[in-house]
């Protein structure tokens, strides 16, 4: 009873003060006759979306605008996540190699980028470094691929058939998985030894490769085309337009979020005791072999965790694309929707269930990894 009477003192506190600011809320929209509800997102939301994922116009609704918000904060938080886990990979063994001009190079990097503010880095490259950008009349462009001040026009593939080709990448991502939990058991039980990596790459290329060579599935490459609309101007049809917004963003997050996860990465492998090194190197192993088979599989489980915490630093710092207007789901849904609509309290909670979600299952996934990758004792 002592053990659960201070639960259920606290469970009771929760509630009433939740119901306290319920009730109070529902009393001031009453008396601004107000009316609780999520039928506005069935609305025409009446606003244009300078960059999007999926088709969107005036008349979609604010459903249909917050989808886009949401997809366009996805791309920016996952890419940034992936480029920022390199650069914090690449950094983090740089800052411990022997070669004095590589280390200090990498140190250089991390507390450069680590000691300025976020917001300020990503002021630098959306008003400074992508402002000074040529006009797309004025680009040669590098092999199709055209960066000028209005977007990063680059070729993109025109896919016919697409489901399908979609269906067999998931279904040899799943198998992936099944393959290398099957061959880590007989490498656990048996001491084989099976080149997972190549393995995984092979299923990974084929598999969805299948439509395309049996031609149920085809592809063309669409390259993008200068058009003049005057003498002194003119843009790009075709091919893929990369935003300013979301280069600029993509660069501070991944650059910033890069040197804690190069530091964690450090203090991982230091964190090994240097016998085990000595062991490997007595018994033959070369220096990457080393890396690779003995200090990172045991640095991974030091990595991990405070990594974790940087990914989702990542997530909710990708917000600040409200300042440069990059259209996410701030700007766009609990910005642009909420001042048309004045739904305050339901577009504020969707809008903070939404990152919830999100960092809540990054964390989800990087503690399932971390229980994988940790040491057990047999």
């Amino acid at each position: 009873m002592k053990k659960v009477l201070p639960q259920i003192v606290t469970l009771f506190i929760i509630i009433l003060v939740f119901g306290f600011f319920t009730f109070n809320a529902n009393v001031n929209m009453s008396n601004r006759g107000m009316e609780f509800g999520y039928g506005f997102l069935k609305r025409a939301a009446s606003f244009d979306i300078q960059f999007s994922l999926i088709e969107y116009s005036r008349e979609s609704s604010y459903g249909r605008a917050y989808l886009v918000g949401l997809l366009n904060t996805l791309l920016v938080a996952f890419s940034g996540i992936i480029f920022a886990t390199f650069l914090g990979l690449f950094f983090g063994i740089a800052r411990l190699s022997q070669n004095f001009l590589i280390k200090k190079f990498a140190a250089f990097y991390v507390e450069f980028f680590r000691n300025l503010p976020l917001l300020l880095q990503l002021f630098f490259w959306y008003y400074a470094a992508l402002r000074v950008l040529p006009l797309p009349h004025e680009t040669d462009g590098f092999h199709n691929f055209y960066l000028t001040i209005k977007s990063l026009y680059t070729p993109s593939l025109a896919w016919q058939n697409l489901d399908l080709f979609l269906y067999l990448l998931t279904f040899a991502i799943i198998l992936i998985f099944i393959v290398k939990s099957y061959l880590k058991k007989i490498q656990e039980n048996q001491g084989k030894q099976y080149p997972i990596l190549y393995i995984s790459l092979s299923i990974l290329v084929i598999i969805p490769s299948l439509p395309l060579i049996f031609g149920f599935s085809s592809f063309e490459i669409e390259y993008p085309v200068y058009k003049q609309l005057s003498k002194t101007s003119g843009t790009f049809t075709g091919g893929l337009a990369i935003p300013p917004e979301f280069i600029a963003l993509f660069l501070a997050l991944s650059l910033y979020t890069g040197t804690f996860i190069a530091e964690n990465v450090r203090a991982g492998i230091e964190g090994i005791n240097k016998g085990q090194k000595e062991a490997a190197a007595s018994i033959g192993l070369n220096r990457k072999q080393i890396l690779n088979l003995v200090v990172l599989p045991q640095a991974l489980r030091i990595i991990i965790p405070p990594t974790t915490n940087q990914y989702l630093n990542l997530t909710k710092n990708s917000s600040l694309a409200a300042a440069i207007a990059y259209p996410d789901v701030v700007l766009v849904f609990a910005g642009t929707a909420l001042m048309q609509t004045g739904r305050a309290i339901e577009i504020v909670s969707i809008t903070m269930l939404t990152y919830l979600s999100i960092s809540l299952s990054i964390s989800m996934f990087m503690n399932y990894y971390n229980k994988k990758v940790s040491l057990t004792e047999k």
